[in-house]
């Protein structure tokens, strides 16, 4: 095979098997894979220089078919349910060799790249795809070396993505084609059947996930962060669709990262070194610093253009809801380089409530951010994952249940810890719905969010009155600077007040139904903060 590029002779493909196929091609630049991704047809150039891609058959991930390999690592460690499935090394090994056969005539591409930017934890991360625009999308998300650090690579873990390989589900132990699987034994990903980009960074953000906490003693969180002119690091929790990306893009704050953290004794740090934002509806006047990142560089996935021109319509969802743009963090004007902060002041657990009952900002107790954090409340957002088409009504610990290998109950009990170490404040958002739940509603103002936001960070809310839902016991916020007072208690922007009560009542039995599973394991104090039906008399 031949060897292109900047590349390690002692340390090359043979570690993960790969010892025949056509070309290799070694950390490309930017320039030459899109080269590459035009001369296959396989991409267009936008009119601001970013590259438009499809994804083909998957546009979401599909974490039904995410697997770990059961071993002597994984067997008492991982938390198994119906999320962290296991499979047999068997399969796993019979699935590689078949991937290496499959690319024995075909190109591939490497990636060597780093995740923490923390250089304490930092794990050396190579990433072999079929396309080249693959290999974009790696180059955007982690951390980039620089290119004399490239010659002696040895990596740490190894991801092996193929999109058009696909597996027997009959022979090969999956659900179905596509596959992601996580070998930590062999410390190895294989990623096939589905050209989702996102189930390359979601595999070694789960990874991390396992080593952080258990062999590190770090917090991992599926939240983006920013930090203030003061030195005041905030933290946003989210499922993706939640606004993580969108409200931690603020211009009068630097950007540490848009959706994967880790929480030492004294810093907060990025595992990635790009962002990888949603673009349905994307406007320069709704999210600037997004819509100004896509040029040259950008990777765009499954959006359409304009008639007659390459101008992208955001608006278009044709192919999916989750349109994604992916970028170097550099893109962001005010991004903070290297991407490390101090310990957070100000926690955000960001939830997109389908029922439209929750107040778009309230003030958690230490018992309240415990029992909000170990639920995990949001819906699933249409396109996110495959087969969602409307927001879903789910419960993910710790705002990241896909993609928590250990128990939730070890991440909780760590951030619990470091919050009342810190003394840290913990607000909820309601990014959702108001007025109404979904499809009677309408989506909470942008405008309004970010305001509530900046008024929390600034120390506003600190000296206004607060007063009490008597359904969820959150402390609601009577005024905030440019948010009109109706907004703020959400019973007041229902025109069916009985309809609200009949509705706030039903989320919160579930609530209380999804926490029964962690009850015997959560303290008196953070059970009392759980939700209770009243009637509206009682309201």
């Amino acid at each position: 095979m031949k060897q292109h590029g900047i590349y390690n002779d002692q340390f090359g493909l043979e570690k993960i098997g790969i010892t025949a196929c056509k070309n290799v091609y070694w950390n490309l630049t930017a320039p030459e894979l899109v080269e590459h991704t035009l001369d296959a047809g396989s991409g267009t150039l936008t009119d601001t220089g970013a590259l438009a891609i499809d994804t083909g058959e998957f546009t979401g991930r599909s974490p039904k078919d995410r697997f770990f390999v059961k071993d002597n690592i994984t067997a008492d460690t991982v938390d198994w349910n119906n999320i962290n499935q296991p499979i047999e090394g068997k399969y796993f090994d019979q699935l590689h060799e078949k991937m290496l056969a499959y690319v024995a005539d075909k190109d591939v591409y490497a990636r060597d790249a780093y995740a923490c930017a923390d250089k304490q934890y930092r794990y050396k991360v190579r990433v072999v795809t079929e396309t080249p625009w693959q290999s974009i999308f790696a180059n955007n998300l982690f951390i980039r070396p620089d290119r004399d650090k490239l010659a002696d690579f040895t990596p740490d873990w190894q991801v092996l993505a193929i999109p058009s390989f696909k597996a027997d589900p009959a022979v090969d132990g999956t659900r179905q084609h596509n596959f992601t699987i996580v070998n930590f034994t062999k410390r190895l990903i294989l990623i096939g059947g589905s050209a989702y980009t996102g189930e390359i960074k979601k595999g070694i953000f789960t990874v991390l996930n396992y080593l952080l906490p258990h062999d590190r003693g770090v917090l991992s969180m599926h939240c983006s962060a920013n930090i203030g002119k003061k030195g005041d690091t905030a933290i946003f929790f989210g499922l993706s669709g939640t606004g993580k990306t969108t409200l931690s893009a603020d211009p009068s704050r630097e950007l540490i990262g848009d959706d994967e953290h880790g929480w030492t004794d004294d810093a907060v740090f990025n595992f990635e070194g790009g962002c990888y934002a949603k673009v349905i509806n994307l406007s320069r006047e709704g999210e600037p610093d997004i819509y100004d990142a896509i040029k040259f560089g950008a990777l765009l996935e499954n959006v359409r253009y304009f008639p007659g021109t390459r101008k992208v319509n955001y608006e278009d969802s044709t192919v999916t809801e989750n349109t994604r743009v992916s970028y170097p963090i550099e893109h962001i004007n005010n991004a903070k380089i290297p991407s490390i902060g101090d310990v957070p002041k100000n926690i955000f657990f960001l939830t997109c409530d389908a029922f439209g009952v929750l107040p778009p900002i309230s003030k958690l107790t230490p018992a309240q951010a415990m029992y909000q954090f170990i639920s995990g409340y949001t819906a699933k957002v249409a396109g996110t994952e495959a087969g969602i088409t409307e927001p879903q009504v789910v419960f993910s610990a710790c705002f990241g249940a896909p993609f928590l290998p250990l128990h939730p109950t070890q991440y909780a009990d760590m951030l619990g810890k470091k919050m009342q170490e810190q003394n840290v404040n913990v607000w909820l958002v309601n990014t959702g719905w108001s007025g109404g739940p979904y499809g009677v509603g309408s989506r909470m103002k942008l405008r309004y969010t970010r305001a509530m936001i900046t008024a929390a960070l600034e120390g506003e809310l600190d000296t206004v009155e607060y007063h009490n839902d008597s359904i969820f016991g959150l402390a609601m916020p009577k005024r905030c600077p440019n948010v009109p007072d109706e907004v703020l208690n959400p019973i007041d922007t229902w025109a069916d007040k009985e309809a609200y009560i009949e509705k706030a009542n039903d989320l919160a039995k579930r609530f209380v139904d999804n926490f029964s599973k962690y009850a015997d394991q959560a303290s008196e104090e953070i059970l009392s903060a759980a939700p209770k039906e009243v009637s509206l008399s009682e309201y």
